[in-house]
């Protein structure tokens, strides 16, 4: 993993952006900007969309268990609903929410709430029907149509914030899986990709920025959805080159799961935790595979002379809870 300051430095001015109502700051120069809106066209009539625009229902009760049920919603995009594949129970929410209902011997009714082609602006209205299923839990996959779309980020970014502020006023705890890294996408062609797995990752850290103040936590898809979908690309991808396969959303689950659960308090806190500032961490967990990052205190207090205090917890993707 190689880290530079630069990222936490974009990460803070793209936060100060949002918190400040502007819209302006974008990560990318207005030529750039431009090559990568054209390569995005090529790259989209490549992949094409083989899955069509819509995951399979996934709404209901899992777990066969007894009680009254936790309520989970799944908001985002097309990763949200798990967009490739066939069988609902290979969708990330239903991973995530079959994983939940053995760890708190509890069913789960879930309701998914995500839209395939959403970006941040579009959370709102997801929010408004996630809020009618009173949730306990929400998980939110968001970014990669920011980074494809016309987003600024820190307009993005303004919304997430938003839409995680609104869910915990609710009540409920907030998991957001940040943007993954575009740059392992192989329909994508140079210099697109580079740009693209910068801008993921600058964005990845000022939404950890974003979700932490507004009291939510965050998972790093960045560098976790790196590697393994470089490596093997034929497993990790569907069809269409550019979605995860039901093994690439395994992995998804996997890596969400474990923060899902901590955030009921359904089981402890990893022992492994780093207290460093918001923009540090920020920083860092983006490009640390299945990194979390969330609020915490140091001597009583919730910010320091950088920044909120957070605690960074390695987390891997494969992790059952006794290994915390």
């Amino acid at each position: 993993m190689i880290w530079t300051p630069g990222v936490a430095r974009t990460a803070r001015r793209i936060a100060a952006a949002a918190a400040l109502g502007g819209g302006g700051l974008t990560a990318l120069g207005a030529a750039t900007y431009g090559l990568l809106l054209a390569e995005a066209l090529v790259a989209r009539r490549t992949v094409g969309r083989p899955h069509g625009m819509e995951g399979p229902p996934s709404d209901g009760v899992y777990g066969a268990f007894g009680g009254e049920p936790l309520r989970m919603v799944m908001l985002g995009d097309s990763t949200s609903v798990g967009l490739g594949t066939s069988d609902p129970a290979e969708t990330p929410a239903v991973l995530i929410a079959n994983g939940l209902a053995v760890i708190a011997e509890r069913p789960v009714r879930l309701t998914v709430a995500g839209m395939s082609g959403a970006t941040s602006a579009q959370l709102g209205e997801q929010v408004d029907k996630a809020l009618k299923a009173r949730p306990e839990i929400a998980v939110v996959f968001i970014g990669a149509n920011d980074v494809t779309s016309q987003s600024r980020p820190a307009h993005a970014v303004r919304h997430l914030q938003k839409a995680v502020r609104r869910l915990r006023e609710a009540g409920a705890e907030v998991v957001v899986g940040t943007c993954p890294d575009l740059g392992t996408v192989r329909p994508i062609a140079q210099p697109l990709r580079w740009v693209t797995r910068r801008w993921s990752r600058q964005l990845a850290a000022a939404q950890t920025v974003a979700v932490v103040e507004a009291g939510g936590r965050t998972v790093a898809f960045a560098d976790l959805l790196g590697p393994e979908f470089d490596t093997n690309p034929a497993e990790m991808f569907g069809l269409d080159r550019y979605h995860p396969s039901a093994q690439g959303y395994l992995q998804i689950a996997y890596a969400v799961l474990p923060s899902v659960c901590s955030a009921l308090e359904l089981w402890p806190e990893p022992r492994a935790r780093r207290t460093e500032s918001i923009y540090l961490a920020a920083a860092k967990a983006a490009e640390e595979p299945g990194a979390e990052v969330s609020a915490t205190r140091v001597a009583g207090r919730a910010t320091g002379p950088h920044g909120r205090w957070v605690t960074m917890l390695g987390r891997r993707p494969w992790m059952r809870p006794n290994d915390a």
